[in-house]
């Protein structure tokens, strides 16, 4: 945990903030542990920069990716269907007391929103950070099976045909894209075995009986 402090406090720093570093990171930790969460939780934060690392050195704008990554899911409610809007709202409000630039705010906003995952980014950072968000699409079989049932428990008030119907029309819509990933890098990693795990949860969603 103090590594993670650490790197949040840099980063804090090095995008100019006026506020401390510290007190916004407890409430990020609290956030991301809140009991409602299996998969969003701070696990996932830090599968985020790992990614992030590898790819640094291919960002624009790679502190304003790093704060997205770190905010992007700090508002979550499996009942909501505003949670982007919600947490690109809650950066804001910490970018607004450490009065950090104002075009450094719109960036990370936007960026925040792409998380959405409405629709293809056409922007090069947001495309990372998206691929970065969809990385674990792409993990082993058993990785990604132990997500996937995370965000079943995440759902566990939703009954089970609703779930499963809701569940494989959000997986076929990335796998109706001409490529899940948009850029190289996350492509040539993962695209083969996100199209497995996908095709392959799909299916099973669809079967009748209970789900395995």
């Amino acid at each position: 945990m103090n590594d993670l402090l650490l790197r949040w406090c840099d980063l804090w720093q090095r995008l100019g903030a006026r506020s401390a570093g510290e007190p916004i990171f407890d409430e990020i930790s609290r956030r991301y542990r809140e009991p409602q969460r299996a998969y969003h939780t701070l696990d996932h934060i830090q599968d985020c920069l790992r990614q992030f690392d590898q790819v640094r050195d291919r960002t624009e704008h790679a502190d304003e990716i790093e704060l997205a990554l770190w905010c992007h899911d700090v508002v979550y409610e499996s009942h909501a269907d505003d949670n982007e809007l919600q947490s690109a709202a809650w950066a804001e409000r910490i970018m607004a007391d450490g009065v950090i630039a104002a075009d450094v705010c719109t960036r990370v906003r936007d960026l925040i929103l792409a998380t959405q995952h409405r629709t293809i980014p056409d922007q090069p950072d947001a495309a990372l950070l998206v691929d970065i968000d969809l990385a674990s699409l792409g993990y082993s079989p058993a990785d990604f099976d132990r997500n996937n049932a995370a965000i079943r428990r995440e759902y566990q008030w939703v009954p089970e045909t609703a779930y499963r119907e809701a569940r494989a029309k959000v997986l076929e819509s990335f796998l109706a894209r001409p490529a899940i990933y948009q850029t190289a890098w996350f492509r040539d990693r993962y695209e083969v075995q996100a199209r497995e795990n996908l095709e392959r949860t799909i299916q099973k969603l669809r079967e009748i009986g209970p789900e395995p």
